[in-house]
């Protein structure tokens, strides 16, 4: 099982965004910050869970995922598989797509400090959209 934390950051809301995904695997990290275009701060935060499953089924096909988010919206949205907000159901549709890929996929919520090193990254890849 890999353990897999996302963030998301916007220089505005909406404006320009970054993803930060930190995966640890058997006492090994990686670390990705990744620009994202404009997005509102929600928009970032699914598009990092997206952009970790993408990474995932790259690296490391066949696992087990547990991912976390700091994100209340993202996690409720994903584990309730519903959302009345238009905006984010795209998300989620690519979202479930990308999921059907692994054998087994959990996302969890939690505080914001559990999920510094994530936070780092993507206001890294703010900066790289500079």
């Amino acid at each position: 099982m890999i353990e897999v934390y996302t963030d998301g950051a916007t220089n505005g809301n909406p404006g320009q965004s970054g993803a930060g995904i930190y995966i640890k695997r058997n006492g090994e990290s990686y670390e990705y910050a990744l620009p994202l275009g404009e997005l509102t701060n929600h928009e970032a935060e699914f598009q990092a869970v997206l952009e970790a499953l993408l990474l995932c089924k790259r690296d490391f096909p066949d696992e087990i995922l547990s991912f976390r988010s700091d994100s209340k919206v993202v996690v409720d949205t994903i584990e309730k598989d519903y959302t009345k907000n238009k905006t984010f159901l795209p998300y989620l549709e690519k979202i479930k797509l990308e999921i059907a890929a692994f054998p087994y996929f959990f996302i969890k919520w939690i505080p914001e400090k559990q999920n510094k090193h994530a936070d780092q990254l993507a206001r890294k890849a703010l900066h790289m959209n500079e």
